[in-house]
């Protein structure tokens, strides 16, 4: 039987376990009849105890005779006594929790604010109750009913929250895929229960003040969403938030520069408003501007090697493309250091970094020229006046040294 003890009042609902009780007529708790009983199955009958003292034995009596007899004990419960309410107020519509602390609270059966019962309510333990206020005005008094009788009451307030409003949203933007703290600043934010991104709750949120909330976004859509919150005042205005979709970059032009940086290097792409750097490597660039949401000029810092080009935004930091540093051109000899006037000798130069060699210059004049290996190239030197004019490469690590080629007129006799 469970229970197994009641308030000597009755009204105790009490389930007997069984065999053979399919036709119980009758059902009693020492000499008298329980109030009422319910066969639930050939094995469970559910019986409400009728007032009674002591300790009496349960019976069922079917057409096949009366069972044995389990003992019901009949126990004076105290009164219960309620000694505070925490929060001692709350919205005019309901909803909030409410603990209840004192005394006695052991089979509590009911929790009523005022003459209206509890939304709900969960008895924890002896001295504690937690329920959900309903909706009320004004002050009523809060009790607690148990078998032992119904406490005194202790007051609670019901009050007219504000409707919470937003002013503001740092950082105003942030990634397609959430997980970044925003704060929003505003007022009444006391007591709010749900941020939502546009119809998405916040993944997570913690009230600072009555006017401060961080709250953790969500995933979320590119482009702008309204965040709301909302109270026990009502739901806010909105502030705008703008997801942005993660950068993706295509080419860098120039892709390689020299060793010493100072390239400027046009970088292409999607989602590159409002970057907030370009590395080149793990080296900022440095300088960048944001041309639009497809193209940024960044200067190449110092580096060697290939590295690759990132831009980090508040979507996120996008791939990388390669960007190779080269060597400034060394020139060492050329041969042979004297020529005609008129164009057609060929010349072989030496040195080092010549593999991306752009242009061989005689003085001012371009020359005509075949790279040969990184320490080799061949240039038909151009036609010029007589006497010395300085050779040097370009590549996109720079410009060479000179070295000195002779132009020497014809003989005359």
């Amino acid at each position: 039987m469970s229970p197994a003890a009641g308030s000597p009042g009755g009204g105790t609902q009490v389930t007997l376990t069984g065999s053979n009780f399919t036709q119980a007529t009758v059902v009693r708790f020492g000499p008298n009849l329980a109030l009422s009983f319910t066969v639930v199955s050939a094995t469970q009958i559910t019986a409400v105890a009728p007032p009674g003292s002591g300790v009496v034995q349960v019976t069922v009596t079917t057409p096949g005779g009366t069972s044995n007899g389990v003992a019901y004990s009949y126990v004076v419960a105290p009164v219960p006594v309620l000694t505070s309410v925490f929060p001692g107020q709350g919205p005019v519509g309901g909803g909030n929790m409410v603990t209840l602390t004192g005394s006695g609270f052991t089979g509590a059966t009911a929790v009523r604010f005022g003459s209206t019962p509890a939304s709900s309510f969960t008895v924890l333990s002896a001295t504690q109750i937690t329920a959900v206020a309903p909706p009320g005005s004004g002050t009523v008094q809060v009790t607690v009913t148990t078998p032992g009788g119904t406490s005194n009451g202790v007051a609670y307030s019901y009050v007219v929250a504000p409707v919470p409003v937003l002013t503001s949203v740092s950082p105003g933007q942030g990634p397609v895929g959430g997980g970044n703290t925003v704060t929003l600043t505003g007022s009444g934010l006391t007591g709010v229960t749900a941020v939502t991104f546009g119809a998405t709750p916040a993944s997570s949120f913690t009230v600072g003040s009555a006017t401060q909330i961080t709250a953790v976004a969500p995933p979320g859509a590119a482009g702008p969403v309204q965040i709301t919150v909302t109270g026990p005042g009502g739901t806010s205005n909105g502030v705008t938030y703008f997801y942005v979709g993660v950068p993706t970059l295509t080419s860098a032009a120039p892709a390689q520069g020299p060793t010493p940086g100072g390239t400027t290097v046009t970088l292409t792409g999607t989602n590159l408003l409002g970057a907030t750097a370009v590395r080149f490597g793990a080296v900022n660039a440095t300088s960048f501007t944001v041309v639009s949401a497809t193209q940024i000029t960044a200067v190449a810092p110092p580096g060697s090697g290939t590295v690759q080009i990132t831009v980090v935004t508040p979507g996120g930091t996008s791939n990388g493309v390669p960007y190779t540093y080269v060597a400034t051109p060394v020139l060492t000899g050329l041969s042979p250091t004297v020529g005609p006037l008129d164009t057609g000798t060929t010349v072989t130069l030496f040195g080092s970094g010549l593999t991306t060699t752009g242009s061989v210059l005689f003085g001012s004049t371009p020359a005509s020229f075949t790279v040969v290996s990184d320490t080799w190239v061949t240039a038909i030197a151009p036609s010029g006046p007589a006497g010395p004019v300085n050779v040097r490469v370009t590549t996109p690590g720079g410009s060479s040294n000179s070295v000195v080629y002779t132009r020497v007129g014809p003989p005359g006799i």
